[in-house]
């Protein structure tokens, strides 16, 4: 379509929560359609040390229902730039906490070149993937003996039910 403005909004997405949500939410407003770039996990791992909690199949799952993505990409390196050339967006969105990094500072120059813009939005101060991997460290700590980690506990039956 001619004319429309293709934005990307890059992310792990793990453990997803308000501030992915506030991410998407805003980067759609500011653009025709949104794809969002899903890290792999092996990306993930390189670029953090560690794996994802959540799969690559499940975050991409969780992304996509999501009604402000029209469309997923997985993104398996860490190059912007590569990545552009092959998705062709116009406008790129992060979080501020990135605003005034190196990394990013230099990406700023390199999109202009391009004719793509980079939008920063505000962080989502209390809640983030790191403070929720923390919270689910402690609480695995708590857990009495025996308690399968990571297991939702199926329904219950009152026992009128039964």
């Amino acid at each position: 379509m001619m004319g429309e403005r293709l934005g990307y909004a890059p992310g792990v997405f793990d453990l997803f929560h308000v501030g992915h949500l506030n991410i998407l939410r805003r980067a759609r407003g500011h653009c025709d359609r949104l794809i969002a770039g899903v890290c792999s996990d092996e990306l993930v791992v390189r670029l953090k040390g560690r794996p994802p909690v959540v799969p690559l199949s499940e975050r991409l799952q969780i992304v996509r229902s999501v009604r402000y993505v029209d469309e997923t990409f997985v993104a398996t390196v860490d190059d912007k730039i590569a990545i552009w050339k092959e998705v062709g967006f116009d406008v790129i969105f992060k979080g501020d906490d990135w605003l005034g990094t190196d990394v990013w500072t230099t990406l700023e120059s390199e999109f202009a070149a391009v004719g793509v813009k980079v939008v920063y939005f505000p962080y989502t101060v209390h809640t983030s993937s790191t403070l929720l991997r923390e919270a689910l460290r402690l609480l695995g700590e708590q857990a009495p003996p025996g308690a399968a980690s990571g297991q939702l506990a199926g329904p219950r039956l009152s026992t009128t039910d039964r």
